[in-house]
C-alpha cells in the first residue's frame, strides 16, 4: 500500500494501527506531545551557540479535516498540507502549499513585519481536476520579483503510477504566475521516491537557483531513475532531461537534494530504495549542469540512510544531513551530519546531532540551511511514538560551521496536540526550512485534526547575535 493511500476508516482503525506499527510507523510515523528541550547530541562538545529567538507563529491557511479513500483524482479530500518556504535577503518570506479540497498549489508572501502581501493567496497550478502536491520554491533577484515553484502533479499518463513534475514562474513578485510547464512528460510515476514496491513517498524532487540566476531541477520516478534539467533563462527554455542514476536495473533513486556554491558548482545528493542498507549518494557538476561526475557514496554505514539534504558554505564546505536507522528502513531513525572541505571528494565521519532517543523515539526527514556566516540550521520531523503520525519539529543550530551544535530543541508552537499531528500525508520528502544571508529563519509546518480542521503555519526566528 502506498503512503498516499493510507486512510483510517471508522471500522478499520485497529487493522490500520497494527499494519502501520509493523511497517509504515517504523519509517518514523508517530506522535509527540512534548515541547520541552531535547538533550544535547554529545555532552560537553565545544562552545554553546547562542539561542534562537522565535516570533509568534502565523497561520497561513486553514481547511477541513477530511481525507476520504484514495480514488485517484476523484478522491474526496478537504484539508491544507504540503507547505514549503523560501526567504530573500531582505527577510521577505514566500510560502507555497497544497489545498487538497481545490487540488491546487497556492502561494503567499510575508514581509519582515509578518504581514501578508496579498489579500488572497495566488493559485499557481490552476488545475482543479488534478491533485497538485508537495511544492518547492525559490526566490531570485535583488528585489524578490522572480519566484519559481516546482511541484508534483498527479497526472495519470498510462503507466502504473501517476505523477508528473510541473514548474511555474512569476516575474511580478508572485502576484501572477505563468502557465505551468510539464518538465517530466513520462509514464514512470514522476515525483515518487520508492522505498520498495509497496511503499513510497511523493515529493521526491528539488529545485535550486545558482548565483547567475540559472535554475536546476532534480526528481525521481517510481520506476527508479533520477533526472536533472537546467534553465539559463528563468525557465523560458529547459535543457533535455539528463539521467543521473537509477533505471536500467539499478536500485531506484529516492529523495534528491540540490545545492549550488557561490562559484556555481552544483551538488546533488540522494539515497536509494529496495535496499535495507541504503547509503547516501553524491555527485557534482563543475560546468553548470551540462555534465556530472561519477556518483560516490558519502559514507557506508551498514544501516538505512535516507532523505538527505545538502548545503554549501561560502568557503565551499559541503554540508550533508540525513536520517539514519541502524535497524533498516522500518527502524528507529536519528539525524546524522557530515561535511566535506574538498568539494565532496571525501567526507568526515558522520555524527548524530539530534540527541539521545527513547525506546520508540525517532527523528527523520531533516532540512538544512546555511547563512553567510557559515552558521548551520537543521530541522526535522519528531516521531517519539511508533505507528501514528508525527507532531512537532526538532531544531538544532551550529555557529562554527558544523564543528559543534547546540542542544536540540523543539520549534515553539509546533507541538500543540489540539491541532492534531503534522500533515505531510502524501509524503515526508519536503523542504520546510529556509534561512537568508543574515540568519533570518523561516520554518513551515502543517497540522491535521481528523474530522475537524487543518492548518499551514509559518514560524520565524533569528539566531541571537546575528
Amino acid at each position: 500500500m502506498p503512503l498516499r493511500n493510507i486512510h483510517i476508516s471508522a471500522t478499520g482503525k485497529l487493522f490500520f494501527a497494527l499494519m502501520v506499527a509493523a511497517a509504515v510507523g517504523a519509517l518514523g510515523v508517530s506522535i509527540s506531545l512534548s515541547s520541552k528541550q531535547e538533550a544535547a547530541p554529545t555532552p560537553g562538545r565545544g562552545a554553546k551557540p547562542p539561542p534562537v529567538t522565535w516570533r509568534e507563529k502565523i497561520e497561513v491557511a486553514s481547511g477541513g479535516g477530511y481525507k476520504g479513500p484514495w480514488r485517484m483524482n476523484e478522491s474526496e479530500y478537504d484539508y491544507v498540507d504540503d507547505p514549503t518556504v523560501a526567504i530573500d535577503a531582505k527577510g521577505f518570506v514566500g510560502v507555497a502549499w497544497a489545498d487538497q479540497s481545490r487540488k491546487d498549489i497556492f502561494f503567499q508572501i510575508y514581509g519582515p513585519d509578518g504581514k501578508r502581501r496579498f489579500k488572497e493567496p495566488v493559485n499557481v497550478s490552476r488545475s482543479p481536476k488534478i491533485f497538485s502536491w508537495l511544492p518547492r520554491i525559490v526566490i531570485s533577484g535583488r528585489d524578490a520579483t522572480e519566484m519559481y515553484i516546482l511541484w508534483q502533479e498527479i497526472v495519470f499518463s498510462g503507466g502504473s503510477h501517476g505523477g508528473e513534475i510541473f514548474f511555474a514562474r512569476s516575474t511580478d513578485g508572485g502576484k501572477t504566475f505563468r502557465r505551468p510547464v510539464n518538465l517530466s512528460n513520462s509514464i514512470a510515476g514522476d515525483g515518487k521516491g520508492r522505498l520498495n514496491s509497496r511503499y513510497w513517498h511523493n515529493g521526491s524532487l528539488d529545485l535550486a537557483v545558482g548565483p547567475q540566476g540559472n535554475l536546476y531541477v532534480a526528481w525521481t520516478e517510481y520506476e527508479g531513475a533520477l533526472w536533472f534539467r537546467r534553465s539559463t533563462d528563468g525557465g523560458d527554455s529547459v535543457s533535455e532531461p539528463m539521467g543521473i542514476a537509477g533505471g536500467g536495473g539499478a536500485k531506484p533513486a529516492r529523495g534528491p537534494a540540490l545545492a549550488v556554491g557561490v562559484e556555481g558548482t552544483i551538488y546533488l545528493a540522494w539515497t536509494v530504495g529496495e535496499d535495507p542498507a541504503a547509503d547516501i549518494h553524491f555527485t557534482r557538476s563543475d560546468d553548470d549542469g551540462r555534465s556530472f561526475g561519477k556518483p560516490r557514496i558519502v559514507f557506508k554505514s551498514g544501516g538505512h540512510s535516507d532523505a538527505p539534504k545538502i548545503a554549501v558554505s561560502r568557503d565551499g564546505t559541503v554540508h550533508v544531513v540525513y536520517g539514519e536507522s541502524p535497524a533498516g528502513p522500518f527502524g528507529q531513525y536519528h539525524i546524522r551530519y557530515t561535511r566535506s572541505s574538498n568539494g565532496g571528494m571525501t567526507f568526515e565521519q558522520p555524527r548524530e546531532i539530534s540527541g539521545p532517543q527513547t525506546e520508540f523515539e525517532s527523528r527523520h526527514f531533516p532540512a538544512l540551511s546555511v547563512d553567510d556566516a557559515d552558521n548551520l540550521y537543521v530541522l526535522w520531523e519528531r516521531f517519539p511514538g511508533r505507528g501514528i503520525r508525527p507532531i512537532g519539529l526538532g531544531f538544532v543550530y551550529s555557529n562554527d560551521g558544523g564543528q559543534t551544535f547546540a542542544s536540540p530543541s523543539v520549534v515553539p508552537g509546533s507541538t500543540d496536540p489540539k491541532l492534531g499531528f503534522n500533515g505531510n500525508q502524501q509524503g515526508l520528502l519536503m523542504r520546510k526550512l529556509a534561512v537568508n544571508r543574515a540568519g533570518a529563519i523561516a520554518v513551515v509546518n502543517s497540522t491535521f485534526k481528523r474530522s475537524k480542521t487543518s492548518h499551514v503555519w509559518l514560524f520565524r526566528g533569528q539566531a541571537t547575535g546575528r
